[in-house]
């Protein structure tokens, strides 16, 4: 009697909770009554607690694979602010069951309840019986099997502060919702959001199982495991067991799912076209996360050349250029295959590997350790996920790239491609290059017109690819320790590249590459003084191994915020289409002193650089400790105001950092104790520098000139006033006219004035006791006694310089213009430069500078010097500088 009455029962409910509407043919639900029925049961639920599989084994498994912690602090109480659906791409019981254990015992949310998912076998018996019997009892009440959309049990399982998981990409879901019009849960979710003051809240994430990038012909063990894109079970399982540490987990930032359907050109539309875009919207977020991890799908070199030479616009070039030139247009294409080559790189994941062990175990040889910003890695990261990036870094050493390669790949980024001079392309060390990324341009493209146009082609397929690429801003390494001025050669065709859709932005990453000690320091010492340059070679390679058997400090590397090309002209109002030639290289060279500037804000103040400057910056050639200190304390109180980035020695222990260079530098005999039998070293010891070793310390000193430049102008200024009282606006003209006169050895930001600039110095110079404030009179200032030496030891960073450009004056007023060719006008330089130096017309030795005549001819050329004709000019310019000199040394 009791099994009847039961059934009786579930007809009469079923009356009130059942409408069958005839006219539409379907079931209408009372939802409210179902919400009151007992506990829903589906197999969607994962509890945590496995009958089949012990929870403990699947913890276990897990936890070989780990993640960044830190970037999961976007995830931390979200739960708390909405409702939290995790999404991945394709339709992984593995990658639920992983964000499942790692989340939960990360404290984090975690997802339970997964769409399109059922969990039959990882339940309990207990589980599976109830499950059984809800069923059940739904079908024999409503002659259907229950759906957890229907009863909204997603919607009250949400709301109790439980995560969902859903996969974008399924075959056998999108046949459900395309044919058999089954629920689509990212529709499902949108109808939710739409009902819901709570906010929903999407995060991508992805689990990638190699750094291998997909490639276009799969190889026979992509066939047979699958690849990177989608792995098979067996190749999980391999990375499992052999290198669980390569296993990257990425978490993108959590998508407001209200916020998004509030967008204007979503708003208005169908839902199905809402749940389409916004599926379309994840995936592409999904493949952008993986793109910044394993780099888009790699061609093969022989890919990359037919795309390149079969382009249209340059099939018309060739055709044209063959007319021009009278030859078959089968040897411009000859030309243009064998341009290809010489340029193009090989990248090979075997040949980075490799790379990756040799590299690690030279850095532990050669440097006392590596100081990152990781915090700019991850901006590198998350930039890549939009457009290309373009690394900028300083160039001071062969490592340089050597470094960000070995960075990026070791903190799960694909290793950028690398814009390297054909003199690196020598047999062996090209070809391996070549497979780590790097591609080869030759010094100048004058006169190779058909070269130029292949090389351009190929930096545009590069970026329309998605490579990210590596140029140097300064061209070469620089021999002083200072930046370069920028060269605008490569950069203006990455802006070109853009102006022609190859990437919808460029995205600039100016980087700070710096050392303790660089490994070419004798060599630059050489070039520096006039040495010719030894090429690079396999003789050359092989003589490096000395470098192993010795100690070079600690390597600092750091990231700027990135500058985006796109904003950046928005920002300035241009259409770089518009433009024509000389607004287009006006263009190109304000990105560039922008990009220097950025590098130089972003250079980090190393114990070496300060002891350097305070001990080249001595009135004589002798000096005691105390000097040395009173000097560094003041650079230190600067560098303080300005914010500037010390090394970590200098912040955790100055007074022992500094006093071990001082140590080093004697022991390296850069200095001598004028006493050597001194058994320590106390604030009465005096030193003495001998003038050989001047231009090495001189290369240690520019690593840091560039935050002292302004207080040096400033001081100039100050100084030459020859008033203990002045004012603020007593200093412009003479700031201005430095700033200019110096342009191509120190570049402004020309987004601050030098105003500004003065205001920040004359700031410093009251905090440290150079300067008072006069109280009667608003912007004007007292010197003190003390104040007087300072500043001398800021306008001393000026005498090298001043003394160099004083020297090619003196060529220019003996030679007549076009005399000599450039290469012959700076020896002419050196030559008389050395003769001043030995009739002390000269004093510094680090002023017979080969980088400083040069950069001199550069800016009297411009300004209307160019030989002994320009007497008028020469003698104004020399008296300039004479009498700055006389300011700086008196």
């Amino acid at each position: 009697m009791s099994i009847f009455k039961t059934i009786k029962d579930i007809f009469n409910r079923r009356k009130n909770i059942v409408k069958y509407d005839a006219e539409n043919d379907i079931i209408e639900y009372n939802t409210n009554e179902l919400s009151n029925n007992s506990n829903e049961h589906f197999a969607c639920f994962y509890p945590g607690n496995s009958g089949f599989l012990p929870s403990y084994i699947i913890n276990n498994f897990f936890d070989k694979i780990k993640f960044d912690l830190k970037k999961s602090e976007k995830l931390s109480r979200l739960n708390e602010k909405g409702v939290v659906i995790y999404v991945g791409k394709y339709k992984s019981l593995f990658e639920f069951l992983y964000y499942h254990t790692a989340f939960k015992k990360s404290a984090l949310p975690y997802p339970e309840i997964a769409f399109e998912f059922r969990f039959f076998f990882l339940l309990p018996v207990k589980k599976i019986i109830k499950i059984f019997l809800s069923q059940l009892k739904h079908f024999l009440e409503y002659f259907k099997i229950k759906s957890p959309y229907q009863t909204q049990y997603f919607e009250h399982e949400f709301l109790k502060g439980r995560s969902g998981f859903l996969c974008m990409v399924e075959s056998k879901n999108f046949y459900r919702r395309f044919v058999e019009s089954k629920p689509d849960p990212l529709r499902y979710l949108i109808e939710f959001q739409k009902n819901s003051q709570k906010p929903i809240f999407l995060v991508p994430q992805v689990i990638v199982f190699g750094a291998k990038p997909v490639r276009t012909t799969p190889t026979f063990m992509d066939i047979l495991l699958g690849n990177n894109e989608k792995p098979g079970k067996l190749k999980r399982l391999i990375a499992m067991w052999q290198n669980p540490e390569k296993i990257c987990v990425e978490i993108s930032n959590p998508l407001n799912l209200k916020d998004f359907l509030n967008r204007p050109d979503i708003r208005d539309i169908d839902e199905d076209f809402q749940a389409y875009t916004l599926r379309t919207h994840l995936i592409d977020l999904l493949n952008r996360q993986k793109k910044s991890i394993t780099g888009p799908v790699l061609k093969s070199r022989d890919e990359l050349t037919e795309d390149i030479l079969t382009q249209q616009s340059l099939q018309n070039f060739m055709r044209e250029h063959s007319e021009k030139e009278g030859q078959s247009l089968m040897v411009t294409h000859k030309k243009a295959a064998s341009y290809i080559e010489e340029i193009a790189a090989n990248y090979n994941l075997n040949i980075i590997y490799i790379f990756e062990k040799v590299l690690t175990w030279a850095f532990k040889n050669i440097f006392e350790g590596l100081v990152v910003d990781y915090e700019g890695l991850d901006r590198i990261k998350d930039e890549s996920k939009k457009a290309p990036i373009i690394l900028a870094p300083c160039h001071k050493s062969h490592l340089d790239y050597l470094l960000l390669s070995y960075l990026m790949f070791k903190n799960n980024m694909p290793c950028p491609h690398i814009a390297a001079g054909k003199n690196l392309s020598f047999w062996p060390l090209g070809p391996i290059f070549r497979g780590g990324g790097a591609f080869f341009l030759r010094r100048t493209f004058k006169g190779a017109i058909l070269y130029s146009r292949i090389f351009a082609a190929y930096i545009e397929k590069l970026l329309s690819e998605g490579f990210n690429i590596e140029f140097f801003i300064e061209g070469g390494r620089s021999r002083t320790g200072k930046l370069l001025p920028p060269k605008l050669g490569f950069l203006s065709m990455l802006i070109k590249a853009y102006k022609n859709g190859a990437c919808e932005d460029l995205i600039f990453m100016p980087t700070y590459v710096g050392y303790d000690r660089v490994l070419e320091e004798d060599a630059y010492l050489h070039e520096i003084e006039g040495g010719k340059k030894n090429p690079e070679n396999l003789s050359q390679l092989l003589k490096a191994r000395k470098f192993l058997k010795k100690k070079y400090g600690k390597v600092y590397i750091k990231f700027h915020e990135p500058v985006s090309l796109s904003d950046y002209l928005d920002e300035k109002g241009l259409d770089v289409d518009s433009m024509d030639n000389d607004e287009y290289m006006l263009l190109c060279k304000s990105i560039g002193y922008k990009l220097l500037n950025a590098i130089n804000k972003t250079s980090i103040i190393t114990p070496h650089g300060i002891v350097a400057s305070a001990i080249l910056n001595a009135s004589g050639s002798s000096f005691s400790k105390k000097e040395l200190m009173f000097r560094v304390n003041s650079y230190m109180n600067m560098l303080s105001i300005l914010n500037a980035e010390l090394a970590d020695t200098l912040t955790i222990d100055p007074d022992l950092a500094l006093n071990h260079v001082i140590e080093t530098f004697v022991s390296r005999k850069f200095i001598e104790l004028a006493d050597e039998s001194e058994n320590e070293i106390t604030e009465n010891t005096r030193f003495f520098v001998k003038d050989n070793k001047r231009p090495i310390l001189d290369y240690y000193k520019n690593n840091a000139i560039c935050f002292f430049i302004p207080a040096c102008y400033t001081a100039i200024a100050i100084l030459k006033t020859d008033r203990f009282q002045f004012s603020s606006d007593d200093l412009i003209d003479t700031y201005k006219f430095l700033e200019n006169f110096f342009l191509d050895e120190f570049s402004f930001d020309e987004e601050t004035t030098c105003i500004e600039e003065i205001h920040t110095c004359i700031r410093a110079f009251i905090d440290d006791g150079i300067l008072v404030p006069t109280p009667s009179f608003e912007e004007t200032y007292n010197l003190t006694s003390e104040g007087y030496r300072k500043l001398k030891g800021f306008s001393e960073f000026l005498r090298p310089f001043l003394e160099s450009y004083k020297v090619a004056l003196m060529y220019f007023e003996k030679y007549p213009k076009d005399k000599h060719e450039p290469k012959e006008r700076i020896k002419k330089m050196q030559s008389k430069g050395i003769s001043c130096y030995k009739r002390q017309e000269v004093m510094l030795k680090e002023s017979l500078s080969k980088i400083n005549y040069t950069n001199a001819a550069t800016f009297f050329i411009n300004n209307g010097v160019e030989g002994s004709e320009d007497i008028e000019k020469i003698k104004e310019y020399k008296e300039i500088i004479d009498n700055f000199l006389t300011i700086v040394t008196t």
